[in-house]
């Protein structure tokens, strides 16, 4: 472990990065470039004494775990996050495990996006990545545990739905999705650990989920049309698309509203106000 070049490319990544790319507010009195250590650690799950001890070249030999959501945190590209395990002397992600890292191609089109809620999703539904407009609409991944900031892990046991609201019929059929899509992971990745801790949590802590799990059925994020009730903005239904990244198995999920609709203005409403208001 190269501690002290660990730390320089901690420190050089973290200034890199704009609080708007990862849905943070700006703010009028940022005194430092980039990402504060505070947001660092609230992104990776990570304690921020943690962070200031691996930044500043005194932190003990970090975990995978943790190297991957730090590479997560901050936007590292695919040799970026291979440094950051060999200096923390480990060796990069191997080949089949779920790949977890965004592609700096995809992240520049969640930053051109800043018109519509926008997010990332690996082949077992972590959230990787989002902009600013998603927080404002759906609220702030960041305040998931890296371990939880997972859609089907929050489904069944979680906060459930969160403020996506379902009809009895699209809950049943939102939820067999949600297993199959799993199933479908499982059956391209079978030696992911994460994943398969994952499988097994859900299995042994949700009944509903086990029941489904049994029905052996495989499938996979569709677009839908989903009604989200915001806490200031009151219900809006919006045309949400999954767009697939084939080469590393993820899917970008995007929520619209056709022009002139009630559903448009409030999502100029979001753009306007920003997530200061609305990040709840």
């Amino acid at each position: 472990m190269d501690k002290a070049e660990l730390a320089g490319v901690l420190r050089n990544a973290r200034a890199r990065i704009t609080p708007v790319d990862v849905g943070f507010a700006a703010g009028p009195r940022r005194q430092v470039p980039g990402l504060r250590r505070e947001e660092v650690a609230q992104l990776a799950g990570l304690s921020v004494d943690y962070v200031v001890r691996l930044e500043q070249g005194r932190g003990p030999k970090p975990s995978t775990q943790v190297l991957g959501a730090l590479a997560r945190a901050l936007r590292l590209s695919d040799s970026d996050r291979d440094l950051l395990f060999r200096l923390a002397g480990s060796e990069p992600p191997q080949a089949g495990r779920v790949p977890m890292l965004v592609r700096s191609s995809v992240l520049r089109l969640l930053d051109r996006m800043s018109d519509l809620p926008v997010m990332v999703l690996s082949a077992k539904s972590d959230v990787l990545a989002w902009n600013s407009l998603a927080v404002a609409l759906l609220g702030n991944f960041s305040r998931w545990p890296p371990a939880q900031r997972n859609l089907i892990w929050q489904r069944f046991l979680g906060v459930g739905t969160g403020r996506l609201r379902l009809t009895p019929e699209d809950d049943a059929g939102s939820a067999a999705g949600c297993v199959g899509a799993l199933r479908t992971a499982q059956a391209r990745y079978p030696g992911d650990p994460d994943l398969g801790r994952l499988i097994t949590e859900l299995r042994s802590n949700s009944p509903r989920f086990e029941e489904l799990w049994r029905e052996g059925r495989s499938g996979q994020i569709r677009a839908a049309t989903k009604t989200i009730h915001h806490p200031t903005l009151g219900p809006m239904t919006l045309e949400c698309d999954a767009l697939q990244v084939p080469d590393s198995d993820q899917t970008v999920i995007v929520y619209s509203a056709a022009p002139g609709t009630p559903e448009a203005t409030a999502l100029d409403l979001l753009r306007v106000t920003g997530t200061q208001q609305f990040s709840g």
